[in-house]
């Protein structure tokens, strides 16, 4: 998978961004989209599961026995079966939604507030510096991201912490790309030239001015983020390079289960079939989001 693609130009919506009204205007438009509306369902029972699994699935996901392994789907008291351990599909898949959002969301959080404030110093301070920054940010350009993510965590090594830090690092720059594309066009804006001209510092004027307008399309291209966050998450637990067993995180689950695939199919399916649902409302609501923004149209 090459590196996440960074938009051609991400335009801001200028002091309309600001707008309680322009906030309600898209709220609106996304209340009117059933295809927004159905995938912000799908990723809010996901974290319902994530966050009140162990009390709406009472089962014990570590609980292993020989005699129930690979029983298939609709097995009384197993209704999407067992895996090769014996352990209750059902259970394993809605406790291991918490680790996988974990590890889907969490590295683009954090690479959120890091490539934002490294873009928008960029973007902003222009000249030398802007351009120091930016050359330094393009250097990561030059690996496809699921070898920069496997990379690092193979010289950190594995480990949930590691893991971590390495999807950070492959988000950083396409969010600093983005960011200083959106502080370059507010750097020359009426409002901000009236306010450099009026006495306020460079400080106020990114706290005030740019921020407000920036984080917008910036948080809009980073919720797009989410779904090749949680593949390359789930792709790092895959090798052994993420979470460890014998937690039920979806990747991992899928690694355990593939020597089950002619056995029974569909139980090795399930975990895949979660990552590509929950990657999949990611998108969706991404572009709904992205098109509500959009004042233009």
């Amino acid at each position: 998978m090459a590196a996440p693609a960074v938009p051609a130009a991400a335009e801001p919506a200028a002091a309309l961004v600001r707008s309680p009204s322009f906030w309600r205007s898209v709220f609106a438009r996304l209340r009117r989209d059933p295809v927004a509306l159905a995938a912000a369902a799908v990723i809010l029972a996901l974290l319902v599961l994530a966050l009140f699994g162990p009390w709406l699935v009472p089962v014990d996901p570590y609980a292993s026995s020989v005699l129930r392994r690979l029983k298939p789907i609709g097995t009384p008291g197993h209704p999407l079966g067992t895996d090769e351990l014996g352990r209750d599909m059902l259970a394993r898949l809605v406790h291991g939604a918490r680790w996988s959002l974990f590890m889907g969301v969490t590295p683009v959080v954090l690479a959120f507030f890091l490539g934002a404030a490294i873009g928008i110093t960029a973007g902003y301070a222009g000249g030398l510096l802007g351009t120091a920054i930016m050359r330094t940010i393009d250097v990561f350009y030059a690996f496809p991201s699921v070898l920069l993510a496997i990379a690092l965590s193979g010289a950190l090594g594995a480990g949930i912490e590691n893991a971590l830090l390495s999807l950070t690092l492959v988000f950083v720059p396409p969010i600093a790309r983005v960011a200083e594309s959106v502080a370059t066009q507010l750097r020359n804006r009426d409002f901000v030239e009236a306010a450099r001209a009026s006495g306020a510092g460079a400080l106020t004027i990114v706290r005030v001015h740019v921020l407000g307008n920036a984080l917008g399309p910036i948080f809009v291209y980073a919720t797009s983020l989410v779904s090749v966050s949680m593949i390359l998450a789930s792709g790092l637990s895959f090798l052994g390079l993420g979470v460890r067993p014998p937690e039920p995180e979806w990747g991992l689950m899928l690694n355990t289960l593939r020597t089950a695939i002619y056995v029974q199919p569909w139980v090795a399916a399930l975990p895949g079939a979660m990552i590509f649902a929950t990657s999949i409302s990611f998108n969706l609501l991404a572009d709904a989001l992205r098109s509500a923004m959009d004042v233009k149209g």
